[in-house]
């Protein structure tokens, strides 16, 4: 992996655990050659990330929607910042720009950027590793609906594997560079419905 796109939260967090994990994943990312694709702000636990990676060396491409430019979010000494138009502009390029994806603890955009990744690789768009990194068992309860899915019918079994886990930086690598793409159809056979 060349490049990682971290999905986070704009803010900090109540915990500063979050601020610690994404300092010591920026950190790793930078001494592995990663380089960081993010959303290109300077606040919260992207700023953190972004900080930690340009610190210790390492390249931060950020990836902002003009809107959030002109409040002056941007971070002033990223390797490179591309403004798009939207934040659909936004996710499709951090999208092409990354071999994987990592989400740390965030809100409702955090989630959002997570799920449709996740989706575009179920639908086969993509087939890179996309991990939760599991600070706190921040996620449970994600990982528990995402079992739910697949025993309701929604997901299919094999797809769960789809969402990596992992409670430390060093393992979400790990987990994401021995990652199989799952290939399974989306759609159920007309004959199986029948």
């Amino acid at each position: 992996m060349q490049s990682v796109c971290v999905f986070c939260g704009s803010s900090s967090g109540a915990d500063p655990i979050y601020v610690d994990v994404a300092d010591r994943l920026g950190k790793l990312l930078a001494a592995e050659g990663i380089t960081l694709v993010y959303g290109g702000a300077c606040v919260g636990l992207m700023g953190a990330v972004a900080d930690a990676t340009l610190a210790a060396g390492g390249k931060a491409i950020g990836v902002l929607p003009d809107f959030l430019r002109r409040k002056e979010l941007a971070h002033p000494r990223l390797t490179e910042l591309f403004v798009v138009s939207s934040m659909h502009e936004r996710k499709a390029r951090m999208a092409e720009l990354a071999d994987g994806f990592i989400a740390l603890p965030g809100g409702m955009g955090t989630l959002e950027e997570f799920c449709e990744i996740i989706t575009w690789a179920q639908l086969g768009l993509h087939q890179k590793p996309c991990c939760l990194l599991n600070v706190q068992e921040y996620y449970e309860p994600l990982l528990r609906f995402v079992d739910r899915m697949a025993g309701e019918g929604f997901l299919k079994e094999q797809q769960k594997g789809l969402v990596l886990s992992a409670p430390t930086p060093e393992e979400a690598l790990a987990a994401m560079r021995g990652f199989e793409p799952v290939i399974v159809p989306k759609w159920v056979d007309r004959k199986e419905r029948a």
